[in-house]
């Protein structure tokens, strides 16, 4: 024989399972929230990161330009200073062979054609 109270044990338990299973649906909406707010924070993070590389590549692509303008013409410079040198040196290498040129050609000869025919010191005589 089944008495009222089953009846209402059964449906009280149906009804349990029923909101049990409501309250599954509604943590897998929550957990389906934070997994689609996880996602779009990581989207948000990475197109930052990206905006934050591109104003630190063009700050310094600028920098170096500016870097680059600044030592081109310390460069410029420092080839004309090199320039102006190697004329200077130039011409007093110029001077001093045109100076030196004839005492050193009169030195040049007379060692030339002045021979002291001499034995080398190693030389034994008589063997």
């Amino acid at each position: 024989m089944i008495t009222n109270n089953t009846y209402l044990t059964a449906a009280s338990n149906s009804e349990g399972i029923q909101k049990l299973l409501e309250a599954e649906k509604d943590a897998s909406k929550i957990v389906q929230k934070a997994r689609t707010y996880r996602v779009q924070r990581l989207k948000d993070a990475r197109t930052e990161a990206a905006k934050d590389i591109d104003e630190l590549k063009a700050a310094k692509n600028k920098e170096f330009e500016a870097f680059e303008q600044q030592h081109a013409g310390s460069s410029d410079q420092t080839s004309q200073r090199v320039e102006a040198e190697t004329t200077q040196k130039r011409a007093e290498i110029e001077d001093a062979f045109a100076k030196n040129r004839e005492a050193v050609l009169q030195k040049l000869l007379e060692t030339v054609y002045t021979v002291e025919p001499k034995i080398h010191r190693n030389a034994r005589i008589g063997h």
